[in-house]
């Protein structure tokens, strides 16, 4: 049975395989025709663009390693965690109410994920919970300008994690042993909420994050200058690179390499691995399957917040910023939903793919159409992705 399946799948494979050699020979001799430097600035801003695509496919796949959800509120928390960082960047102070009714709200969510009873019980919990709310007040409280950086990055980290672990209990949680598709849907409506509250609160007009900035001329603060190498003798003309870009490509390898040693030699990211596949099961053998699942949704929301600020800070930061995480849908599903190292190489891949189809495609067209084409035929001919491993159901 399994060789008859298999030899009727043969035809269809063949016949994509001879159309995506078809198109790769019509598109080949268009790529030669430009000019050198366009090729290769066009390679250094696709693998810089897919940086950004790369971390925030990383958020979409921890989720989906700690509990098979695809996480469509992916993009939601990225745009609510970067206005929050542009907040605490541009007030010069914080009242101290709110700053600790937001640091109890954090702290109360975080040590009371394994249950209020479980809380209550342990004095140290509480106490270091008191300790935590008073240290964090503090800091949201510091004043001035020149403390700036360090309000934005505190008040940030723990609002993505509010909002990651607000998700989980309140969402995610109740349903533990339910379907997926409920748990899918919930995420969809999450994205929803998230993005009317964030047009509430902050308005839909675009803002200028100025986090990487320099001093032109005349003293005034303004966003850091591309760097430009003079290739001309070369290439033929020069070629630039965003610094902005950089520092994000830069803090996607770092966060996948951290997070490949997380999943693969920490007891909790093997942890996370095996209520994947099966939270009941986890959870009758002893696991600690709410702990896991909130952690992986804490890590999750920071990775969110860091690819909003780097975003903000390379555009600018507007209620559009959370459809960028559907352009990184092809990356997770083209390296693989489960798959870390296929989360990097899906992002440049995307990155690489929609500024090629600027070269080849006049307008917006096909750098918007060109990521899911390929998609669509690697998933065809690859349905687990690149990295992705086949699933085997016994019955």
């Amino acid at each position: 049975m399994t060789n008859l399946l298999s030899r009727s799948k043969l035809p269809t494979t063949l016949s994509y395989v001879a159309v995506l050699a078809i198109v790769v020979l019509w598109l080949l001799p268009l790529v030669f025709q430009q000019a050198p430097n366009r090729l290769v600035q066009s390679t250094v801003t696709g693998l810089l663009v897919g940086g950004i695509y790369a971390l925030i496919a990383l958020g979409i796949v921890v989720i989906n390693k700690a509990s098979g959800v695809f996480n469509f509120a992916h993009g939601g928390l990225m745009m609510v965690a970067g206005f929050m960082f542009f907040s605490f960047f541009t007030t010069s102070s914080i009242s101290l109410p709110f700053a600790v009714l937001f640091s109890l709200a954090t702290v109360a969510l975080a040590i009371t994920t394994p249950g209020w009873r479980n809380t209550l019980r342990s004095p140290t919990l509480l106490v270091g919970g008191i300790v935590a709310v008073v240290v964090l007040s503090a800091v949201l409280g510091l004043g001035g300008s020149e403390l700036k950086w360090i309000r934005a990055i505190v008040g940030a980290t723990m609002g993505a994690v509010l909002l990651g672990l607000a998700v989980e209990r309140f969402t995610i949680r109740p349903l533990i042993g339910q379907p997926l598709f409920a748990s899918v849907m919930v995420t969809l409506a999450v994205s929803l909420v998230l993005n009317g509250t964030t047009q509430l609160l902050w308005g839909s007009q675009p803002n200028s994050l100025l986090i990487f900035t320099e001093i032109n001329p005349i003293g005034l603060e303004v966003k850091a200058s591309s760097l430009r190498f003079d290739t001309t003798a070369l290439l033929g003309g020069n070629i630039s690179i965003e610094r902005t870009r950089l520092y994000a490509f830069g803090l996607a390898l770092v966060a996948f390499a951290g997070f490949w040693l997380f999943f693969r030699y920490t007891t909790v990211g093997l942890a996370m691995r095996a209520i994947s596949e099966n939270q009941i099961l986890a959870q009758s053998m002893g696991m600690r399957v709410r702990m896991i699942l909130a952690v992986a949704w804490g890590i999750a929301a920071l990775l969110a917040g860091a690819a909003g600020v780097l975003q903000g800070g390379a555009t600018s930061l507007d209620t559009n910023m959370q459809f960028l995480a559907l352009r990184a849908f092809p990356a997770v599903l083209l390296g693989g939903i489960e798959s870390i190292p296929g989360a990097l190489v899906g992002g440049l891949a995307i990155g690489l793919t929609e500024e090629y189809s600027k070269l080849l495609f006049s307008g917006d067209v096909g750098e918007q159409l060109a990521p899911y084409v390929v998609l669509m035929v690697v998933l065809v001919l690859r349905p687990e992705g690149l990295f992705g491993q086949k699933r085997i159901d016994r019955i």
